[in-house]
């Protein structure tokens, strides 16, 4: 059974304790209805880390800072909600917003095919950590450089027994990427350097899945590009880089008045508002080394932003693995009612939550996943790429986890053809489980690999080789 349907059962039984409690049910109620939605992630950081930037590179649109807590999910057409009331939804400046200022909750649809599978919570300034846990599902958490407050606030989020067990649901996002290389043309790649050197440190690769480097402005305006906008920069490219190169020192001497190029200061403004001096420097650039098109300039702009990294990671972490983490939160929900409502029937509950977490191998995939991205565990030769494959790091699915191609029919792909697939790596992968030349980490990988495979195995007899997702494909439970 999968971890999911134990922690649907779960909640079942805590209905029947706690029937005659009406706050206790509301509750349960919420929690197992929340495990039909789509996994919630929140964005969290430092007033002005760039959270709702990143919303927007996220969902393909500019909107203005929330003053509340935003939730943002997929809808047929953009509309707004505070509480049971439709609010104006508008547009100022280029930007979408929502006029709620009152508010303290609202909630925006917005048409996105980002929104499909997340809903994204913009979370207010100051809003405490155990509000942020709480009402998501994982989190995105932003900062510039990772100082001993973003460590307190990562570590109080694992403060509960069943986050300390289950510590899967955090990407660390090292926000304003261009600023952290000093603005410099390299200075993405400089940001990505530091990135890997975070996922290493000691303080930080506990409490994460991943740290990824974004530029969020950069993104956004590359999800948002406009005609007029690459026609500007465009102009700009026309001119050598000798002739621009004093005028993006800095934006005063951007939008001055001696200009090599005939562009309205207006004009100019907007693009340091959009893309910031750094995102003009580095256009231009692109466009002359042949990204000369929107849809080629939009591209290499998305891969250069780090956002497509980021989205990589929220797949790999957080929408993959949906069901894993509606069941931590439902489990962390269910630990609230035991808290402060036990009672003599309670007792099993809190036994069969203990079991869950210490049976779960899901959660051990994660952990091992992040371990092998992040290089705190590596594994000699390829053993490390086909670990990450078989744990679920290139997706889920049962041809996936096993490195069958996509363009094969898994209808004329046979059951005895992927069962020799999988035996020929299980016995391969229990045999490093106990080679003597792994060290203890590496043999203790191995054995999470070997379950993998045992659990792909039992996916195939019970399913057959058509493609499966990572409910019919993952470990059996053990008791």
């Amino acid at each position: 059974m999968a971890v999911e349907d134990e922690v649907r059962a779960l909640l079942a039984d805590a209905l029947a304790v706690y029937r005659d409690s009406p706050r206790a049910v509301a509750w349960l109620r919420g929690h197992l209805e929340r495990m039909d939605e789509p996994v919630r992630v929140a964005v969290a950081g430092a007033p002005r880390s760039g959270k709702s930037t990143l919303v927007g590179a996220l969902v393909g649109e500019e909107f203005a800072p929330p003053a509340a807590t935003t939730w943002y999910r997929d809808g047929t057409r953009a509309r707004a909600f505070a509480g049971q009331y439709e609010v104006p939804v508008g547009r100022r400046g280029g930007k979408a917003f929502v006029d709620a200022p009152d508010a303290e909750r609202v909630v925006v649809e917005w048409p996105s095919r980002a929104l499909r599978d997340l809903v994204l919570v913009d979370t207010a300034a100051g809003a405490p950590v155990e509000q942020v846990c709480g009402e998501a599902d994982a989190v995105l958490y932003l900062t510039r450089h990772v100082h001993a407050d973003d460590v307190r606030f990562l570590r109080a989020a694992h403060d509960h027994p069943v986050a300390r067990a289950a510590p899967v649901s955090t990407v660390l996002v090292l926000a304003r990427a261009d600023e952290i290389g000093g603005g410099r043309i390299d200075a993405l790649s400089s940001a990505k350097q530091i990135a890997r050197r975070y996922r290493r440190e000691a303080a930080v690769r506990p409490l994460c899945q991943n740290v990824v480097a974004v530029a969020g402005l950069l993104a956004v305006a590359a999800r948002t590009l406009r005609p007029e906008e690459f026609a500007a920069l465009a102009a700009l490219a026309s001119l050598a880089r000798t002739e621009l190169e004093d005028h993006l020192l800095s934006a005063d001497r951007f939008v001055g008045e001696d200009f090599p190029v005939r562009l309205d200061p207006e004009v100019r403004r907007g693009l340091v508002d959009r893309f910031g001096i750094f995102g003009v420097r580095l256009t231009t650039t692109l466009v002359r080394q042949g990204f000369d098109t929107q849809v080629k300039l939009t591209g290499q702009l998305v891969q250069r932003s780090g956002l497509g990294e980021l989205r990589d990671s929220i797949g790999v972490y957080f929408t993959e693995r949906r069901g894993v983490l509606k069941a931590r939160s439902a489990l962390l929900g269910l630990d609230v009612v035991l808290r402060a409502e036990p009672r003599p029937g309670s007792a099993g509950l809190v036994t069969a939550v203990e079991r869950v977490l210490a049976s779960a191998h899901d959660f051990r995939e994660l952990r091992l996943l992040a371990a092998l991205q992040g290089g705190r565990t590596r594994l000699p030769g390829e053993l490390d790429a086909e670990a990450s494959r078989l744990v679920g790091g290139l997706g889920t699915d049962l041809l996936t986890r096993l490195g069958v191609e996509d363009d094969v029919d898994p209808g004329e792909y046979g059951a005895d053809e992927l069962r020799h697939v999988v035996l020929d790596a299980l016995v391969r992968w229990r045999d490093q489980a106990v080679n003597p030349a792994l060290d203890h980490a590496q043999r203790r990988a191995a054995a999470v690999v070997v379950r993998s495979c045992e659990g792909v195995l039992a996916g195939l007899e019970r399913t057959g080789p058509e493609r499966t997702g990572p409910e019919r494909t993952g470990p059996e439970r053990t008791g």
